[in-house]
Parts: structure tokens; sequence; C-alpha cells
């Protein structure tokens, strides 16, 4: 019923819609690409102050990143507000800067908070039994990189406002930017050059400040010098409080909030039991999850497109364009996926020549352990492909309590207990933890795509 419900559509609109999703969804691709590269360049540069060093911003920014990436979910509720009211009325302006404000003030509130957070560092690195030099050189690296956490987070608000309100490729070229500058950065502070002293570790988390600041400026010149963009004067009246639109930003934004931790934990915690097993497991691991996390950038991108073009047929009451742009986005995911496990089972050893060279002898028992993760994590593409677009669909609809609870109960319950019990208690080990976040996705895409399914029944459609 539900691929004929896919037809049900003439052909013309099908294509249609799959040629805007594709409008949005590449530019959307391509900044998140762009992402991992500034994020690599950070990696590149500390790599050369030592193993030490390296450790000591792993554990910064993981930290910093799940906090980031989780209140980027609650801001991230402008995107399915402003695409409804966009809907129902294409010249919604006051109802657009409303939205924007309020998700503003809700993710400054956020990123103070985990600013607090981070000053709390030094004894959540002891109390988890870090190593006293990595301490040392983490707690100062970290008091740094919290000054990133407010232009950040209003950076990737204003990049979800502006891909929903047409142009999704300013957030290209503005990450694209933010590469140059970052590695730029790098090699002015943590070096010393161009007359500036050599600051080591703390220069790398200096430079990702900056960046975070100049990608927020340029997002602020788009829109002020954007005709489209300026009409919905998006910075006026910055200090007047909209409690009803406050209200409804935390009610969709705190649960993909949530879903985002829910989801990132698993993942964090697989690299602490594979950590249990074995330093050459959680290598051959990391390896692996990189690959992996690169091609989740597509469907990623394709799921921000997916909220947008179901949240504009949801505002307009549309439930045949909600369907179509639904199923739409939902084989462009799936089906790269499938693209990406195809390649991933055919040339492992190829695909991990991006981060190790597999021939190298040095290499030997890491890159047979990556080639048994690897076969999983090709069958975990397809269903993480799924649920993050799943996400997308169900986001459109404004409904993310219950895909929270989804989330929640996937990837802790079946997921980190399947990894637990097959990767410590069985000969399988790492393989048995990956089994485990199969297993997780394998639930948390059913449940969600069941609820897609049954959006009618469920009352998730607009009267």
């Amino acid at each position: 019923m539900a691929l004929s419900a896919m037809f049900e559509n003439p052909p013309t609109r099908t294509i249609d819609e799959l040629k805007a999703t594709l409008r949005l969804a590449a530019p959307l691709v391509g900044a998140n690409l762009l992402q991992v590269a500034v994020f690599a360049i950070d990696v590149v540069f500390v790599a050369r102050l030592g193993p030490q060093a390296l450790a000591a911003s792993a554990l910064s920014v993981a930290l910093f990143g799940l906090l980031m990436w989780s209140i980027t979910g609650l801001v991230g509720a402008a995107s399915p507000l402003i695409a409804a009211e966009l809907g129902k009325r294409s010249h919604a302006v006051r109802e657009v800067r409303r939205t924007v404000r309020m998700a503003g003030w809700a993710g400054m509130f956020a990123a103070l908070l985990s600013m607090g957070f981070f000053l709390l560092g030094e004894p959540l690195m002891r109390l988890t039994g870090q190593q006293e030099g990595v301490i040392v050189l983490a707690v100062p690296f970290m008091h740094v990189l919290m000054w990133a956490s407010v232009p950040m987070v209003l950076g990737a608000l204003l990049r979800t406002v502006v891909a929903t309100l047409g142009r999704p490729g300013v957030a290209t070229w503005i990450t694209g930017l933010a590469v140059v500058v970052n590695g730029l950065g790098n090699w002015v502070f943590v070096f010393g050059h161009l007359g500036m002293p050599a600051l080591g570790l703390t220069g790398s988390a200096l430079s990702s400040v900056v960046t975070a600041c100049i990608m927020l400026g340029a997002y602020v010149v788009v829109i002020r010098s954007d005709r489209r963009l300026r009409r919905y004067r998006l910075f006026g009246r910055w200090w007047r409080p909209e409690w009803k639109r406050f209200v409804e930003v935390l009610r969709i934004g705190m649960p993909i909030c949530a879903t985002i931790i829910a989801e990132a934990g698993l993942f964090n915690g697989a690299a602490f039991l594979m950590g249990r097993i074995g330093e050459v497991e959680l290598a051959a691991h990391t390896v692996v999850l990189q690959l992996a996390s690169i091609a989740f950038m597509v469907p990623f991108g394709v799921a921000q497109a997916a909220t947008i073009r179901v949240g504009l047929a949801y505002g307009a009451g549309d439930n045949a364009a909600i369907a179509r742009a639904g199923w739409v986005a939902l084989g462009l995911g799936i089906g790269f996926m499938t693209i990406t496990a195809l390649v991933m089972l055919l040339t492992p050893r190829f695909v991990m020549m991006l981060y190790i060279d597999p021939d190298a002898p040095a290499n030997a028992g890491l890159v047979k352990l990556a080639l048994q993760y690897i076969v999983v994590a090709a069958g975990f593409q397809l269903f993480d492909g799924a649920q993050a677009v799943g996400q997308g669909v169900l986001r459109g609809l404004q409904d993310t309590r219950v895909p929270m609870a989804i989330a929640m109960f996937g990837y802790w319950i079946p997921g980190l207990g399947t990894a637990v019990l097959l990767g410590l208690f069985t000969p399988l080990g790492g393989v048995g933890v990956w089994l485990g976040l199969l297993v997780s996705l394998i639930v948390v895409a059913g449940l969600i795509l069941w609820r897609w399914l049954a959006r009618g029944r469920l009352g998730l459609l607009p009267a």
C-alpha cells in the first residue's frame, strides 16, 4: 500500500519533487562534507604536536562536538516551523522573523549553559580516569574552545534559516570559506607564523573560535545583502520576546536535541567498549566509523532537505505533497546508501586508503579487523540512511517527541545491550560491538518508517 501511495501522483509531479529535493539537498550535502574537512584540518595540525596533544584534543573536541551538535538540533526546530509558515503563506515575513528570533534565544541560552559545562572539564576528565598529562593540555584547550559555542550555534541557526528560505548554496560556500580560514588559523596560531607566537594546542582552539566568528559574520553579511533574505529583516527587534513561539521552538527542538544525544552517546560508548577489548580493535573501529560517517553526510543532507519540503507541504495542508516529498527523500537517501554499501563490500581496501595504508605491514592487524567491521558497516548503511531521512520527514510534520522516544529505546536497549553482550561476553569481540550498532539502527529505522507509514492513522497530517 505504501508503494502504491507513492505513485498516486502524476509522474511529472514526482519528477518535479525529485528536482526540488535535489536542488535543496545537493548544496547541503556539500556543506556537510566540507564541515567534516573543517574538523579534519584540526587533526592534521594537532597530530604534528604529538600523541598526547592529539589525545587531549580528541577528548575535548568529542565533548564539544556532542554538545554543539545537540544544540544545533535544538535551533534546527526553526526549519520545520519556518517551512510550515511559508507553506501557509509565502509572504509570512513576521512569522519567519519571530521563529528565527526565538530559536536564536534558545540557542544562545543553551550555548551559554554549555560554556559553564566546559568549565567542569577538568573534574570530569579526572572522574573518567584520564592521564594527568592529557588533562594538563586539555583543560586550557577547552577553556579557549568554549568561546566558539555562541557564534557556532548562531551560525548553525542562520545556515538552517537561509536554506529554508531558498538559499541552500550559501551554506556550501561559507563552509568552504571556513575550511580555508581554519587551515590558515591553525598554521598561524599553532606554529606561530605572520608574527604570531606559537601557541601549540591552544592555538588550534583559538583558530576554531576565529573560524566560528567569521562564519557567523559571513551569514550576517549574506542575509543583509541578499534581496530575498533581506526582506525578512531577520535581525530586527532581537530583544523582543515572543513566548508562544519560544515554547514552540522548545517543543520541537528539545526532542531533536535528545535524539542526537541518544545516538551520539551510543556511538561514543561503542569506542569505550572497543577500548576495553583492545587498542588495535579501537583503531580499526575508528577508521571504519570515520568511513561510515563520511557516507552519512549525504542522507543527512537529504534529511535536512526533506524537513523543508515536507514542512512546506504540511503548512499548505497538502497531504499528497507531503507523501510525495517524503517518499522521494527516502528513495534518495536509501538509494545512495545502497551504493555506498556495495562500494564497502566490493572494494573495502580501496575505501580504507582514505585513512590508512592497507598494504603497510605495520597495519596488518588493524586491516584484518577493519575488513570484518566494514562488512557489518555496509549492512547498516541502508538502515542509517533510512532512519536519518525518516527522522527528517517526520520533523517536517513537526513530529519529534515520539521519534525521540524511539531513538532512546532503540539505541540504548537493544543496541547497547547487544553490543555489550556480544562484544564483551562472546568471542565475537569487536564484531559483536558492530552488530550491536547494526541492531540499534534496524530497530530505530523500522519504527521510524512504521510511524511515517501510519502518519494518517496517528493524526500527524494537517486537518
